[in-house]
């Protein structure tokens, strides 16, 4: 898509990343991680902002997505993060401020985790630590469990790949109409996002490879390799971090946001946004943009 941006392609962790650029080659580094079911063009407003206020701003497609390589395995958070911490390496920069939404915040706190040294700040949005939600899944099987429950029905083989692609991607905005608070599905902005979430969606084989993330973070709770992951990932952040969540989030509930508080051993900040959905930095692009440049801001000492 043009604009502004510089749209290049790395080689990290063994695959071909797609990113789109904007700012001052010599800025910190921000790194920007969509979550499903959308790509790079989700940052839209961030990358422009982070950009102009002298930061390079980097919104990437993940695994699996958009214009990024779509191998047929690596769906896990231990590549998932490698991934990142890759791209981060190829950009040319020690470290980074890494942003995430969704799936890219679950990568983010598995960054921070894995790769310490190269988080310089952590935020996340609209998503828990991942050990944070699998406890709140078991702690809270009518609440967030009964929230998740879609997850149940993307372990189904195929069907749910066909659903994805079905009229032009409908689902796609189906899901993103329901996600979101009661502001923005009445929008242009909305209409125009989920118009290209559902072209993204359609780029072969982006539905297998979307649904992969829900399949292995499912399937490995009963496997060695989720309990392994768990303990690898237990121990508190040593980045600063910043969690934004939409009070209207119909996925992820506050009580299950709240449960992050002992993983983030640096400090934790904290913004539950009212009427806001699952997607707080389309919904409400100007406020977000605010509470992370003054978070960024402040460990910049900008």
């Amino acid at each position: 898509m043009p604009g502004p941006w510089t749209h290049r392609h790395v080689s990290a962790n063994g695959i071909r990343v797609h990113l789109a650029e904007y700012g001052p080659a010599d800025g910190p580094l921000v790194v920007l991680l969509h979550g499903f079911p959308e790509f790079w063009w989700t940052w839209r407003h961030q990358l422009l902002a982070l950009g102009d206020a002298g930061y390079r701003a980097v919104a990437a497609d993940l695994r699996g997505y958009g214009d990024t390589d779509k191998p047929p395995r690596g769906y896990d958070l231990w590549t998932l993060a490698g991934d990142t911490a890759g791209l981060i390496r190829a950009l040319g920069e020690r470290r980074a401020h890494v942003v995430g939404h969704d799936w890219g915040a679950a990568i983010g706190w598995t960054l921070a985790a894995l790769h310490p040294r190269l988080v310089d700040t952590l935020t996340v949005i609209g998503a828990p630590h991942p050990t944070a939600m699998r406890d709140a899944l078991l702690a809270d099987p009518l609440g967030q469990g009964w929230a998740s429950r879609y997850m149940l029905g993307f372990q189904l083989p195929r069907l749910p790949e066909r659903s994805l692609r079905a009229d032009d991607g409908a689902r796609v905005e189906r899901i993103m109409r329901a996600w979101a608070g009661p502001d923005w599905p009445r929008t242009a902005d909305f209409a125009e996002a989920a118009s290209r979430n559902r072209d993204a969606i359609r780029i072969p084989p982006a539905p297998h490879c979307s649904l992969e993330y829900y399949r292995w973070s499912m399937r490995s709770q009963l496997r060695p390799d989720g309990r392994r992951f768990a303990r690898d990932v237990a121990g508190p952040v040593t980045a600063p971090v910043l969690q934004l969540h939409g009070a209207a989030d119909p996925c992820v509930l506050t009580t299950t946001m709240s449960r992050t508080t002992r993983y983030a051993g640096a400090g934790l900040t904290a913004h539950v946004l009212p009427a806001t959905g699952h997607f707080p930095h389309e919904e409400h692009p100007t406020h977000v943009t605010a509470l992370l440049g003054g978070f960024l801001g402040a460990t910049d000492g900008r």
